[in-house]
């Protein structure tokens, strides 16, 4: 692979146009493939990859707070969604339905699920008699579709995976407990796995989940400033209980309504990643999903060949052993240097290379793809070393996606100071909000951008709203989103 000013040659720099690199860099690194289906994607066994090593990082977290895993259905009777009229409002626009099967028209239209809520709903009612079956505490990996009219692979798809966890509770105390617990557990996941600084805070009215009393949210920031929504919890008080009559007999023998939640990430994650930290050479992965963490390259002439590649054998068995996700490339009519370049474009947290010299030196070399650095290793010590450079490399990503995070939040006052700022700036911009819709939805028509969420830690508090000047209610997240 020919290189030219510092980027790979078939891939479009992010500064030339953001959106054809996030394309270009899917497809070159073979994460999805377009499906015959307008708005579908395949995903590639790379690709695939991520998304299962996400799901086993989040499915041992939502095991260890007590959560169990089941499945529900795919289709869902259209009376379902005419039981939460808030839920229905929200969703309608998107619901694909089945009309027809075995050659004869349904009774009933059957929706295709693009969130499960009113499925869980109905089922909940039938298992929940008690104050004893509480709570319940249950999610499920699915897939669902939301029939979307503009899309982008993984960040925006007709059909995507996910995880959807819904619980039900006595009270409200602790169902916003979980509620905020789910948000926790998403900001530790995106920031600690997948090294994603995000902010965390609640939606505002006009932003929350369809049928929801609150919903909070984790927002994360792409390299072109735009946002993405990297996680979302909501508590949805009794409204589904009272829509699905989820009823229990208290303590006192009385009946009341269940109060319950449901909170979700998806594929979309898989997007957010490369777009906070690919760059010009192509994908970065952070370690602890890539699906290869290290790639093993042996060089050196023909003669040499298969004492080194012995060698590489028995160094693989060691790391492979220690948990080290680990391959080797020993094509002998393949360069070094384009497996160099490859596997950067691809990605690959760790370039592991050995020679005949290294060999006489007890050593190997290891490449960061991070920082580019190169550092002789003793080979007696290599599993500590890896392991010690793939956390180092998490560390180098999550504090460069927290530098560009900070470089690119600014503050304004009003309105037309933020679309001055937007000419001149990408990111976020933290603004005060009198609580009116109008005034969110004038930001939104004059910048395109939508409020992302309050945050619970704001860097300053604001004291005007940026439209209308009156007091500000809220200190608020603006930015243009996917």
């Amino acid at each position: 692979m020919s290189k030219d000013k510092g980027f790979v040659t078939e891939i479009t720099p992010q500064s030339e146009d953001f959106s054809r690199w996030y394309i270009d860099v899917i497809k070159k690194a073979e994460l999805m493939d377009y499906s015959p289906v307008r708005g579908c994607i395949v995903f590639r066994p790379d690709g695939y990859e991520l998304w299962e090593n996400m799901q086993r990082e989040l499915d041992q977290r939502f095991k260890d707070t007590g959560h169990r895993n089941a499945y529900f259905p795919l289709f869902i009777p259209e009376s379902f969604f005419n039981k939460e009229k808030e839920h229905v409002e929200g969703f309608n626009p998107e619901l694909p339905f089945v009309t027809e099967a075995g050659g004869e028209q349904l009774e009933e239209k059957l929706a295709i699920r693009p969130t499960s809520e009113t499925m869980f709903g109905h089922m909940y009612a039938k298992w929940i008699n008690s104050y004893r079956d509480l709570p319940l505490l249950i999610n499920q990996w699915a897939n669902v579709v939301r029939w979307e009219k503009r899309t982008l692979p993984f960040l925006r798809t007709s059909e995507f995976l996910w995880q959807e966890g819904h619980t039900a509770h006595e009270d409200e105390a602790d169902a916003r407990k979980e509620t905020m617990q789910m948000l926790d557990v998403y900001t530790d996941f995106v920031q600690n796995v997948l090294a994603i600084p995000v902010i965390k805070g609640q939606k505002t009215p006009s932003e929350r989940f369809a049928g929801a009393v609150d919903t909070y949210s984790i927002e994360a920031m792409m390299k072109d400033g735009k946002a993405v929504q990297a996680g979302t919890s909501h508590y949805l008080g009794t409204k589904f209980a009272v829509a699905f009559d989820i009823k229990y007999l208290d303590r006192e023998n009385t009946q009341q309504f269940c109060h319950t939640t449901s909170w979700g990430v998806s594929t979309r994650l898989i997007g957010a990643l490369i777009m906070v930290h690919g760059d010009d050479r192509g994908l970065v992965l952070p370690p602890k999903v890539a699906a290869t963490q290290v790639v093993m390259i042996p060089i050196g002439p023909p003669k040499t060949r298969e004492v080194v590649i012995g060698k590489t054998d028995e160094l693989y068995a060691q790391l492979k052993a220690a948990g080290i996700r680990v391959r080797v490339d020993d094509r002998a009519d393949v360069s070094p240097g384009w497996k160099f370049n490859e596997y950067e474009m691809r990605g690959i947290p760790i370039r592991l290379e050995l020679g005949p010299r290294d060999l006489e030196n007890g050593q190997c070399v290891l490449v960061s793809r991070v920082s580019g650095e190169k550092k002789s290793v003793s080979l007696d010590n290599l599993v500590a070393e890896v392991q010690s450079l793939l956390a180092q490399i998490h560390d180098d990503m999550f504090n460069r996606a927290l530098a560009f995070q900070q470089d690119n939040f600014f503050s304004v006052e009003t309105l037309d100071e933020y679309k001055v700022a937007m000419e001149e700036k990408r990111g976020f911009a933290l603004a005060g909000w009198c609580g009116s819709e109008a005034c969110e939805k004038q930001v939104k028509e004059e910048t395109g951008a939508t409020s992302r969420n309050i945050p619970f830690e704001p860097a300053e508090k604001k004291s005007k709203c940026l439209v209308c000047g009156d007091a500000a209610e809220h200190t608020v997240v603006f930015a243009k989103a996917y």
